[in-house]
């Protein structure tokens, strides 16, 4: 496990998390034909975070938002030699791509939870088609509100923290650390700040400008943005919640010139 020194220099740099950022990176595929048109991805846009992704939910597979298998396997690698576990949890499962790696760390079994029937929808219809054992439970519940208590040896969540505000942060790990059993583990992946010289940084930094414009003059809200999860600050919001920290970098994606990695793993153990 790396030490908290192999953190980037700048600790208050926005590093990103959200579902699509990674889209941008290059680290997820492109949309496949069978995938949502242009107009639905706009009507989804235009609608609130639930019912965007209740739209989306029979075509979300075929996205480049879904968490691809390669950040799937990595975490699942990293996560690996810290258990087995027993209990497992997916906060915001969407269609439950996140199960698999569940069912390879957890012995005992697996929940996933999400806020969109429709995600939960298609994640059932996987669970039918065979998807392995242990079997999944999938609840619809608002991870601001989780319905678990000391319930979990293990909690995973993929590219959903952009869909929540800086001020909705601290009540989320809150849930989550309750929801865990005493020494229970909370991991995520989370990539590198950006540098100014780097043009992504100027495309996160727009596409925040203009989500925060369009949720100004158009209702329902659609909250997903790039650049507010910042590493120092979630690692600061984790500790608060309970939880001690350290970091795993995810050598798979490489490292930047300074040295440190791409992409982290963060690991928050319930104290």
């Amino acid at each position: 496990m790396s030490s908290l020194a192999d953190e980037p220099a700048e600790r208050g740099a926005p590093t990103f998390s959200s579902r699509a950022a990674a889209v941008l990176t290059g680290v997820r595929r492109p949309f496949a034909p069978q995938g949502p048109t242009l107009r639905e991805l706009t009507v989804q846009a235009l609608s609130s975070i639930e019912q965007g992704y209740d739209l989306l939910a029979p075509k979300f597979d075929q996205t480049p938002f879904r968490t691809p298998d390669r950040v799937l396997d990595a975490v699942g690698g990293a996560l690996r030699p810290l258990g087995p576990f027993g209990a497992g949890l997916d906060v915001c499962c969407g269609t439950g791509a996140g199960a698999p790696v569940l069912r390879s760390l957890c012995t005992e079994r697996v929940t996933g939870v999400d806020f969109s029937a429709g995600m939960l929808a298609a994640a059932r219809r996987a669970e039918t088609a065979g998807a392995g054992s242990p079997a999944a439970e999938w609840v619809r519940a608002d991870a601001r509100d989780l319905p678990f208590r000391s319930a979990f040896d293990l909690a995973v969540s993929f590219g959903a923290f952009g869909h929540f505000l800086p001020a909705e942060r601290p009540g989320l790990f809150a849930g989550v650390h309750r929801a865990l059993r005493p020494g229970g583990v909370f991991a995520f992946p989370i990539g590198a700040p950006q540098s100014f010289r780097d043009p992504l940084y100027w495309t996160l930094l727009g596409f925040d400008s203009v989500m925060r414009v369009r949720n100004l003059v158009w209702r329902p809200q659609f909250v997903m943005y790039y650049r507010t999860f910042p590493l120092g600050a979630v690692r600061d919001d984790l500790t608060r919640a309970g939880f001690s920290v350290e970091l795993l970098p995810l050598e798979e994606f490489g490292r930047r010139p300074d040295g440190s990695p791409h992409w982290r793993l963060v690991v928050a153990r319930r104290r």
